[in-house]
């Protein structure tokens, strides 16, 4: 997840990191045994990717591509793909399959053995026991990811219907699914694939949805607003966000209510985006009026932080800070948990030149937030603004430890050290850390080693 958040394709984006764990943990609360024993905290996030996939990593990390977020029709079909994550975690396939697998490395080493043994007599045979036992051994694990993914869809199934969303939502999915890799994906044989067939699988969760009773699901207007933000997004270039113009031109011409709010949202993001910061400002006005003259939909406003967070940047582009700051203000009392606004919130600070403000305000959020390597960073800024420079890199150096990144945290401490403003204080708190990061980089040398 270090790599992960230091790759240029991680979307770092509030609203949709908010979304995302929102939506994955109202599955979780449906499912509680979904966190196994470890109790694990899901973190759900988004990277820029178009194909259809998504992955999970140890722990409860599970990203989604953004082409796979755009092509969902439902938020049943999202919630399904989730389901179907969450259950990997759930039953710690990974684990289970480096574990097998360093059983099945056994099984070619056997075979060689044997191979040097006939070589005295055939030539020939000890070639083929060779390059059996190295077959055998990759179609056990082939056999294992496909019995996997088929786990994973029976525990995500469930997850999806429990949860309250349609489970129809898996069945259709797997069609768009099956769609878009039928190209280059049918001709390989059953039982060289790393996934069932997908036809397979549809005929599968077909069969478990006739126990079920039908019921209707509308989705939430967060999900089609994500999917406008995400595709902005996906593609910030110049050509990207004019596909963008053109894609929410011809949603406006939808007949569903929540489809036309997201599209004039999605206008507003993209013109911010072009520096076009009139026309944002005028086209969310519009945008957020339609959603208060709904009372259906007016909940959003302070249930997510999708309008509050375009508005805050927007402010901030037009150089309007004390009114970006009232604005993150008020947001974040409603959303205590947002993350997204407090970094707004700075920014905003920093935007007015309310440096001791910023100061203080982060100092107070990492007393609660000790792992959050964007605070550190934003103090690193404030510091830097301050020109206290040896404050400015031991908060940069915390910044990349936190990130596991201990060569870079280390300059940064060397860096910090040599400042003519390093005091006693600056200095003990240097060495204290040099010490410990120390020990925790040859700890994290060992493990790989040992691996």
């Amino acid at each position: 997840m270090n790599v992960v958040r230091r790759d240029p394709d991680y979307i770092d984006d509030g609203p949709v990191s908010e979304y995302l764990n929102r939506l994955g943990n109202k599955l979780l609360d449906a499912s509680p045994d979904a966190r196994g024993e470890q109790r694990y905290d899901f973190e759900f996030f988004a990277v820029r990717d178009p194909v259809l996939n998504a992955f999970a990593f140890p722990g409860g990390f599970i990203g989604f591509h953004s082409g796979l977020i755009l092509t969902s029709q439902s938020e049943s079909e999202l919630a399904s793909v989730m389901g179907h994550e969450i259950g990997h975690v759930a039953q710690r396939h990974i684990a289970r399959m480096l574990s097998s697998q360093k059983y099945d490395a056994l099984i070619p080493l056997a075979a060689l053995a044997l191979a040097v043994l006939a070589s005295r007599s055939s030539p020939d045979a000890a070639i083929a026991l060779a390059a059996g036992g190295q077959g055998l051994a990759i179609q056990k694990q082939l056999n294992f990811s496909r019995e996997a993914e088929r786990e994973a869809d029976r525990i995500g199934f469930q997850i999806l219907r429990d949860s309250g969303f349609d489970a129809n939502g898996m069945v259709s999915f797997f069609g768009r699914l099956q769609a878009s890799t039928r190209n280059y994906n049918d001709n390989a044989p059953a039982y060289l694939r790393s996934h069932p067939l997908t036809s397979e699988r549809i005929a599968d969760i077909q069969t478990r949805v006739l126990d079920q009773r039908y019921k209707q699901i509308s989705d939430s207007l967060d999900f089609f607003l994500m999917k406008a933000r995400i595709r902005v997004l996906q593609d910030p270039t110049v050509q990207g966000l004019l596909d963008s113009k053109l894609a929410f031109d011809l949603q406006m011409k939808s007949e569903r209510v929540e489809d036309k709010i997201a599209a004039k949202y999605g206008l507003a993001f993209v013109a911010l985006k072009q520096l076009d910061y009139l026309k944002a400002d005028s086209l969310y006005s519009d945008v957020k009026k339609q959603v208060e003259n709904n009372p259906v939909l007016q909940p959003i406003l302070t249930r997510s932080s999708v309008f509050s967070s375009l508005s805050i940047d927007i402010a901030i582009a037009e150089k309007k800070y004390d009114y970006a700051i009232r604005e993150a203000e008020k947001s974040i009392e409603q959303l205590p948990l947002s993350r997204g606004l407090v970094y707004q919130y700075v920014e905003a600070l920093l935007a007015a030149q309310k440096v001791g403000q910023a100061e203080s305000y982060l100092r107070d959020q990492l007393v609660l937030y000790r792992q959050d390597a964007k605070l550190q960073n934003l103090l690193a800024k404030v510091y830097e603004i301050q020109g206290k420079q040896a404050l400015q890199h031991i908060a940069l150096a915390e910044a990349y430890a936190i990130q596991a990144n201990w060569r870079a945290a280390m300059q940064q401490l060397d860096i910090a050290r040599r400042e003519k403003d390093a005091q006693y204080y600056e200095q003990s708190v240097i060495d204290a850390r040099e010490r410990e990061w120390s020990v925790l980089h040859k700890e994290e040398l060992q493990e790989k080693k040992i691996k």
